[in-house]
């Protein structure tokens, strides 16, 4: 419509039964709008959780061993943490020492150099194995095959 003032602008939008929206105030002059101001914030809304419907969340995923396990027992935790990864969830692998294998962290250290080789199609070692209290810690994340 061009450069209007304030009051013109404002009796055309109640004319027509609308409100007025300034777009960019900080521009020179100041850019507005005449809408339904109702409509477009719930239109704004639906299209907010819309997105947020389509957005897939990233989880951390934990799975917990022994320094002692079988290799059943391993096995088993691998294949989880494959269906984990090709979820698009990261991992959180951890070995728990209990009492006296705290003593010996190279079994642990051991296991999980397995177990990233067991998952090494699938997975990325975010932060190697690191102790935390007791524990043996890593991340994996999921490989990007876009």
């Amino acid at each position: 419509m061009g450069i209007l003032s304030a009051k013109e602008a404002l009796a055309i939008a109640e004319e027509k039964d609308l409100d007025l929206v300034k777009i960019a105030p900080q521009a020179t002059p100041p850019v507005c709008r005449i809408m339904d101001y109702g409509k477009f914030l719930f239109e704004q809304q639906k299209r907010e959780k819309e997105a947020r419907k389509n957005q897939k969340t990233m989880e951390i995923k934990e799975i917990r061993m022994s320094s002692t396990i079988d290799t059943h027992d391993f096995n088993t935790k691998v294949n989880q943490a494959i269906k984990f990864l090709n979820g698009g969830d990261k991992l959180k692998v951890s070995v728990r020492f209990r009492k006296r294998t705290v003593a010996h962290p190279q079994f642990g250290e051991e296991l999980l150099k397995n177990f990233k080789e067991a998952i090494s199609e699938c997975g990325v070692v975010d932060k190697p194995s690191k102790m935390e209290g007791r524990s043996l810690v890593m991340f994996v994340s999921p490989k990007n095959n876009k």
